[in-house]
């Protein structure tokens, strides 16, 4: 992983608008595109790049053998590839967590190896339950840690936009948990900070309760956000689910992300959050990558999701 405080010295663009709006999802020739509640300012509609472009990826889960997906490794190669093939190169790649299934020194290895083939300048990535096997995340750190606190965190800011990176998959409880030198390092790092700072947050587990009988919710996620609220527009990007789902409370936004491995029940259906294998042909439809890009000037956060294309 980059060091994220290179991307603090360098401020790759000047300060921009504010993220926000609520948002539906629509699914059009097999990409799922949000609908803002805004429309763009006159300035951002005759902008032709976006002040800042990104994608996320998520839940790879290297290492997975089962019959919900017999290769792992070619659907995360392919995301890989779908990245590189979005007609610009993104100013970042996030990856939120679960990048290996088992952590194992092979499997974080490889993973390392395959995130060089992005075609970005700089990745980040923060740890799910599944890369902190066993040891609280310490080979997880020995191949990502460099340049973050603690036990993973970080924060950094481009393009006007200060990014967050949180860590709640240690010292779990049924629940996502951050603890409480998270908690102080966030409020500390977001001390100084106007409140027209537009605020991007990601983590593995989501930042609301989105079903915490099956453990998708962080239990002091409210101090985390109540240091958050004052800000114009706050972004939660999470995985962990591997599926999407967008809830808007206020100013913040929550976007759960797909996956690239295998696809998991919607909250309540079935004995648990445990792989689904779908018919022949199908799997593709449910695995995919996201882009997050906004323009100077326009408010609404644009987020467009791409499922994999069929082998």
């Amino acid at each position: 992983m980059n060091d994220p405080q290179s991307m603090t010295r360098r401020q790759l663009l000047r300060h921009g608008a504010w993220f926000g709006a609520a948002v539906g999802l629509a699914v059009v020739g097999g990409e799922v595109i949000s609908h803002t509640a805004a429309s763009p300012t006159p300035e951002a509609a005759a902008s032709d790049r976006p002040t800042l472009r990104f994608a996320q990826i998520s839940d790879s889960h290297i290492g997975f053998h089962g019959a919900a997906n017999t290769n792992v490794t070619d659907t995360f190669t392919e995301a890989i590839r779908q990245v590189n093939s979005l007609g610009y190169t993104p100013d970042f790649v996030i990856h939120s967590g679960d990048l290996t299934h088992l952590s194992t020194p092979d499997q974080f290895d490889q993973v390392k190896q395959m995130l060089s083939d992005l075609d970005t300048p700089h990745v980040f990535v923060v740890p799910g339950e599944h890369d902190s096997i066993d040891d609280a995340g310490q080979k997880y750190r020995a191949a990502f840690g460099a340049g973050t606190r603690g036990d993973g965190w970080y924060s950094f800011d481009i393009a006007g936009v200060h990014v967050v990176a949180l860590v709640n998959t240690l010292n779990l409880n049924r629940l996502g948990h951050l603890g409480r030198d998270q908690l102080d390092f966030l409020r500390t790092d977001v001390t100084g900070l106007s409140n027209d700072t537009p605020i991007i947050v990601f983590s593995h587990i989501p930042l609301f309760a989105m079903y915490p009988t099956w453990g998708w919710g962080t239990d002091d996620a409210a101090e985390a956000l109540s240091y958050l609220r004052r800000f114009a527009s706050v972004t939660c990007l999470n995985g962990h689910v591997h599926q999407l789902f967008t809830k808007t409370e206020g100013n913040i936004t929550f976007h759960s992300a797909t996956t690239t491995a295998y696809p998991l029940p919607q909250p309540g259906v079935g004995t648990g959050p445990v792989p689904v294998t779908l018919p022949a042909g199908k799997l593709h439809a449910a695995l995919g990558i996201r882009e997050v890009s906004y323009l100077r000037g326009q408010q609404p956060l644009a987020v467009k999701e791409q499922m994999l294309a069929e082998a």
